[in-house]
C-alpha cells in the first residue's frame, strides 16, 4: 500500500515538473515572438554614424539631425512591424541629408499601433521645428494615420509607405497633404485596397506606386527569401519612396 502510494506520488512529480516545462518553454516562446524584430541589414548599420553632414543618436529615439543650422521641418516615422527602427536608417538620413529633422520612435514590442501617440512627445520635445510631416511603413503607416486624424493640428503632411489608414482614421475631410506610396507587387497593400481606402484619404492625395516593389523594400533589414515578391532591386525602390516623400516635406515647407 505504502509502495502504491509513493508511486502514485512520484507520478504526480513527474507530471508537475513536465507540465512546468512545456509552461515555461511556452511563455519563453511567447516572449520571444512578441518582442521579435527583423534585423537591420549592414547598409543600415552603417547609416548611424555621424558625420559632417549629419548628427545620429540613438536615445531617446533614433535621430537624424542636419547640422547645417536649424530645421523649420521634421519628419517622425513609426517603424512596421516587427522591424527593427534602424532597418530604415539609411533612408531617414538621406532624407535628413536633405535638410529635415527626422525622428524615430522604438514601439511596444515594435508594434506602433500600441503606442500611435509617440509623435506627441517628440513634438514637444523638438518645440522649435514649425512644421511636422509624420510617416510610417505598414502598421506603423496605419498608426501614423490614427494619430494624424486624432491631432489634427499637431501635424501638416502624412505620407504612408504600405499600408493604409484604418476606417477609424478617416482624414477625407482634412486641409492635409498626404502621399500614399505602395508596391506594385505587394500582395497586401495592391492597387484594389488603394482604391478602396480612397474614401477615408483627402482628394488631392498623392499615390505612388513603384513598379515592381513588394511589401519588404520599404526598409532595409533581413527579409527571407521566399517573402520577398519585389522585380525591383531594392536601392531602386528606395530612391523613388524617399524622393516621393521629400516632395511632401517640400511641399509642406514652402
Amino acid at each position: 500500500m505504502m509502495e502504491n502510494k509513493k508511486s502514485s506520488n512520484n507520478l504526480k512529480r513527474k507530471i508537475l515538473i513536465g507540465l512546468a516545462i512545456i509552461l515555461v518553454g511556452t511563455l519563453s516562446w511567447g516572449i520571444s515572438w512578441a518582442t521579435y524584430a527583423r534585423p537591420p541589414l549592414q547598409e543600415a548599420l552603417d547609416a548611424l554614424e555621424s558625420d559632417e553632414l549629419v548628427e545620429v543618436s540613438l536615445e531617446p529615439w533614433l535621430v537624424f539631425d542636419p547640422t547645417g543650422g536649424e530645421e523649420l521641418t521634421g519628419l517622425i516615422f513609426y517603424p512596421g512591424g516587427r522591424i527593427d527602427p534602424r532597418g530604415y536608417s539609411n533612408m531617414m538620413r538621406e532624407i535628413a541629408e536633405a535638410g529635415y529633422l527626422v525622428v524615430v520612435p522604438s514601439m511596444p514590442i515594435n508594434m506602433a499601433i500600441f503606442d500611435s501617440n509617440a509623435a506627441e512627445e517628440i513634438i514637444e520635445h523638438f518645440s522649435g521645428v514649425e512644421n511636422w510631416v509624420i510617416a510610417g511603413h505598414s502598421v506603423g503607416g496605419t498608426s501614423a494615420a490614427i494619430f494624424t486624424s486624432n491631432n489634427p493640428d499637431m501635424i501638416d503632411g502624412l505620407a504612408i509607405w504600405a499600408s493604409y489608414p484604418a476606417n477609424s482614421a478617416d482624414l477625407s475631410q482634412m486641409d492635409l497633404p498626404v502621399t500614399m506610396i505602395y508596391g506594385e507587387l505587394d500582395e497586401g497593400v495592391d492597387k484594389p485596397v488603394i482604391d478602396e481606402k480612397k474614401v477615408l484619404l483627402p482628394a488631392d492625395t498623392v499615390y505612388l506606386e513603384i513598379p515592381g516593389g513588394d511589401h519588404h523594400q520599404f526598409g532595409t533589414y533581413l527579409v527571407d527569401a521566399g517573402v520577398d515578391k519585389s522585380t525591383t532591386p531594392r536601392a531602386t525602390q528606395q530612391e523613388l519612396i524617399v524622393q516621393g516623400t521629400l516632395d511632401l516635406l517640400n511641399t509642406v515647407s514652402y
